[in-house]
């Protein structure tokens, strides 16, 4: 995993959002999120708690993601939020910035913006789930949501197998189109389909919502499917059915997140699975658990976003930046 140097005697580097945009790409990001994953399942890489408030203004969600790779020698919090009024003043609702620091010496080394990585992590996690847990022989791609983050899912995903066609579907159809763009633009076939039919149709399953509610039901899926659930990362929150995990092998990113943020939260609830049903992703990276063992077996992905991802990814970010000459360091 190239992840950048430790030497802070250059000073602070601050990588901005278009220089983030500018450097790294989808195959970065996916090595970064596959690599720390394979760490934290052999012990080498550890998230510490994460803090998530609301602070009484803006409506706003704000706290820290943070972590050590040791085996990358990556040290970092990302630090940021949810203002949902933040579209009507031209941002994005999600804000977000990277401080890495030097494991040896504790020295601030970076300060990387985290919006454009966030959807670039969150787009890769998913698709080192289909890349080890798919069947080979996909070639229907569907997707339940069509918000920001799935045109990156879309990308990623069209990456891993030799799709021939993608169906959606979104609570609101009129933001359908932008995954058609995609679609079109990747060469795929594209059909907005109801949840059933999706079901019906899809080899893989992304779901990506902010839903409180399961818009995937468990008898609409057919054997051999593999479903990345990417939406689910706070409690209350729910994308598909819990039956579903109960018919299903499921793998996470982090379980101990999984079982209390993850889709996993409903099911461990309503005891159709326990915490032991759950195999960590990293597992079936680092060839510890076979993963998919069968043509007809239904592998479910919960992913719920750990603070790693964000700081391998903008480890790579910032190492590339000062290599291409991007970057120029300044004195704290």
């Amino acid at each position: 995993m190239n992840q950048m140097s430790a030497n802070t005697d250059d000073g602070l580097l601050i990588v901005s959002e278009e220089i983030c945009e500018q450097v790294i790409r989808r195959p970065d990001a996916f090595s970064a999120v596959e690599a720390v994953f394979g760490a934290m399942a052999r012990g080498d890489a550890y998230n510490f708690p994460v803090v998530r408030e609301a602070i009484g203004h803006a409506d706003a969600l704000y706290g820290f993601k943070s972590g050590f790779d040791r085996a990358g020698m990556v040290l970092g919090v990302k630090a940021g939020g949810y203002w949902p009024g933040n579209m009507a003043k031209g941002l994005t609702n999600h804000q977000s910035t990277v401080c890495l620091f030097d494991p040896d010496t504790g020295r601030l080394t970076a300060l990387v913006g985290g919006n454009y990585l966030t959807a670039l992590r969150t787009a890769a996690s998913s698709a080192v789930s289909i890349a080890h847990l798919a069947r080979k022989d996909a070639k229907v791609l569907g997707m339940v949501g069509a918000g920001h983050q799935s045109t990156f899912q879309l990308r990623a995903a069209a990456e891993q197998r030799d799709f021939d066609k993608v169906v959606a579907w979104n609570p609101h159809p009129d933001m359908l189109p932008r995954l058609a763009a995609v679609a079109e633009e990747l060469g795929l076939a594209f059909e907005a389909v109801t949840p059933e039919e999706l079901g019906a149709q899809a080899d893989v399953i992304i779901t990506i919502t902010s839903a409180f509610e399961p818009l995937i039901m468990a008898d609409w899926i057919k054997p051999g499917t593999h479903i990345a659930c990417m939406g689910t990362d706070t409690k209350g929150k729910q994308e598909v059915d819990p039956a579903l995990l109960k018919s299903a092998t499921v793998f996470a990113d982090e379980i101990a997140q999984s079982i209390t943020i993850g889709e996993a939260q409903h099911a461990i609830a309503s005891g159709l699975i326990g915490e032991g049903d759950l195999t960590a992703i990293g597992e079936v990276i680092n060839g510890t658990h076979p993963g998919r063992s069968s043509a007809d077996e239904i592998t479910l992905f919960d992913g719920t976003g750990v603070g790693l991802q964000d700081l391998a990814v903008a480890s790579v970010a910032a190492r590339l930046a000062r290599e291409q000459g991007l970057v120029t360091p300044v004195a704290l």
